[in-house]
């Protein structure tokens, strides 16, 4: 049975990874509230970036910018300029579309209307704001929310570079929010107007940007793989030159690839990351518009050069997404038993061990458990639950994918001072001594 949207929702929301945002004011489309273990499933994604393209290299450090910037900032950057969509309405029911994902001489996808779309328009994806608590007239306290990350980067490259001290090739890392008022939001928590980015831009010698880029779309690709997402479900995609944004076009720069998944409800693999070569355009365009020389200054070759940009984009909450998908699995454990099994990578896994009483009404079982539980919590996202029977804990937390479930019994307190470990995909248990099992559950994890 194909896996559908509505599986993912009600998963979702049912178990407590997704929520429609405002929903008790009826939602706000295209907005999502990430709930007690979405919160979790997505710092794990966004720490397991960190971990790898930041703390395991040494040409790599940290940024956190502020969303809102100098607007020169996205003149400079060709957002103001280049950033938007062609717009069409129908002029019978008003319905909104992109111009280039509609055939406009065929009837309204909406209503069916025929010959009824508007003139395509340009439509400006950033989302405007204004600075202070009045509008001035003539715009000059308008300011935007950032449609990037990137532009907090390229801006903050001498004070980066300066405090790191780090000599070309270097990277500097960000996460954080962005914004885009997109005419066709959907797919669930795939695009969205309010999302979160995790960039890099890689600054090197231009000589060297064609080697680094094919590299880090290797190191990105693999990167997804680590973590146990299928190979079947990734892709690479070279982007066609018509399709390249501005900062891409030059013949200096090698392009653009995508990695893509294919989301078992779309029809096409769909891009969760973009790794781009940017040449030097945005340190270019920054030093032009602010007036300030930017550039970095080779010591040993005594020289001054702007450096080229590889750029490894992707979208933390798509990312998401295609892990949570990717581990969804509906299995017949014996004749007419189905269980649902999230069987994430336990990096990713919101809650990586459940203590689980067999029985809460007696207090010496109760108290190893919770003993054992808060022992565990030093050292690893652990939960404690007493709130069914042990069989339906057990599928609760398969379906929230927790690797290992600890089982506290009448056996622990009065015969052999152990506890019973199952393994999520196995199913197997084994009993395992009181006082070795947070080393042996920390083993199994491995993280």
């Amino acid at each position: 049975m194909a896996l559908k949207m509505e599986d993912i929702v009600s998963l979702c929301k049912r178990r407590g990874f997704v929520f429609q945002s405002s929903e008790i004011y009826g939602g706000f489309a295209s907005c999502w509230d990430y709930g007690p273990l979405g919160v979790e499933l997505k710092r794990n994604v966004k720490d397991a970036w960190w971990q790898s393209v930041v703390r395991e290299r040494d040409d790599m450090v940290g940024l956190d910018s502020s969303i809102l910037m100098h607007p020169k900032i996205w003149e400079a950057s060709g957002h103001v300029a280049t950033f938007s969509d062609p717009l069409v309405d129908c002029k019978k029911c008003n319905a909104r579309f992109r111009a280039d994902h509609v055939d406009v001489s065929a009837p309204c996808p909406n209503c069916g209307a025929k010959d009824s779309f508007t003139e395509p328009r340009n439509f400006n994806l950033m989302f405007k704001t204004s600075v202070g608590p009045v509008d001035k007239e003539d715009g000059s306290n308008i300011a935007y929310l950032r449609p990037e990350t990137a532009q907090g980067i390229f801006v903050n490259f001498l004070n980066a570079q300066n405090t790191s001290r780090k000599k070309l090739p270097f990277g500097i890392a960000q996460i954080g929010k962005a914004f885009r008022n997109e005419i066709t939001p959907g797919n669930f928590t795939f695009r969205t107007r309010e999302f979160e980015q995790m960039e890099i831009e890689y600054f090197c010698r231009a000589e060297d940007a064609p080697r680094l880029h094919q590299e880090w779309i290797q190191a990105r690709y693999e990167w997804y793989l680590s973590l146990g997402m299928k190979k079947e479900n990734l892709s690479l995609r070279p982007h066609e030159k018509d399709e390249l944004a501005h900062y891409a076009q030059s013949e200096a720069s090698t392009g653009t690839t995508d990695i893509e998944y294919q989301f078992p409800f779309m029809s096409e693999p769909a891009e969760l990351e973009g790794i781009a070569n940017r040449a030097d355009f945005d340190l270019s365009q920054h030093a032009k518009f602010s007036g300030q020389k930017i550039a970095y200054f080779d010591p040993e070759r005594n020289e001054h050069i702007v450096p080229y940009v590889i750029e490894p984009s992707a979208g933390a909450d798509r990312a998401t997404l295609a892990f949570l998908v990717d581990a969804y699995h509906e299995e017949e454990v014996k004749p007419g038993d189905m269980r649902t099994v999230l069987k994430f990578h336990p990096k990713l896994a919101p809650i990586k061990v459940a203590v689980l009483p067999l029985a809460k009404n007696k207090p010496p079982i109760v108290e190893v458990a919770k003993r054992v539980k808060a022992q565990l919590a030093k050292k690893t996202m652990a939960q404690y639950d007493d709130t069914a029977a042990i069989g339906k804990l057990y599928r609760r937390q398969d379906e929230i994918g927790t690797p290992f479930c600890i089982t506290v019994d009448f056996d622990t307190v009065e015969k052999d001072n152990a506890v019973t470990v199952r393994d999520r995909d196995t199913m197997l248990q084994e009993r395992v001594a009181l006082d070795q099992v947070e080393k042996y559950v920390l083993d199994k994890l491995d993280v």
